[in-house]
């Protein structure tokens, strides 16, 4: 089947690249759009992490701590076959598979720690900082007999 050039495949990226540039493409590859964008900011009990996750439910994204490392993942999928009331899809541009994207958290973080909330889209994490454990200076003494 023919399709008008308006379907290309950077449907809106063709019409924008006058003014704009992509620079999304420059960091992250021509799978940009599958990224999980994120924003950590450093505040002074912790950090306070922002992924955006648009179209995502709740359900369809996990939130995994093991070995220090936290694993944020999200899956969905879409059915090729499926039809709407008036017919069938010509082009779906919005992102359907899986995607996760881990982060060190340390090793002293546990579960419990971690407070999430799901929001519009936005997964909203709070990780608190763990104070290093100093080493204690033991004092080893040889007895001396005599």
């Amino acid at each position: 089947m023919m399709m008008p050039s308006i379907f290309g495949e950077n449907l809106f990226n063709d019409w924008m690249d006058f003014s704009f540039p992509d620079i999304d493409k420059k960091l992250y590859g021509k799978r940009a759009d599958r990224m999980m964008k994120t924003d950590v900011k450093e505040t002074e009990h912790g950090y306070e992490v922002a992924i955006d996750l648009p179209g995502f439910k709740k359900d369809e994204v996990k939130a995994e701590l093991k070995d220090g490392y936290l694993t944020i993942s999200a899956a969905r999928g879409l059915d090729k076959d499926e039809q709407d009331k008036n017919g069938t899809y010509i082009r779906r541009e919005r992102y359907a598979g899986n995607m996760s994207r881990s982060f060190y958290v340390g090793e002293d973080i546990t579960e419990t720690d971690i407070h999430a909330k799901f929001e519009n889209g936005i997964l909203m994490l709070d990780i608190p900082k763990k104070e290093e454990k100093k080493p204690v200076d033991e004092k080893r003494y040889v007895t001396i007999e005599g």
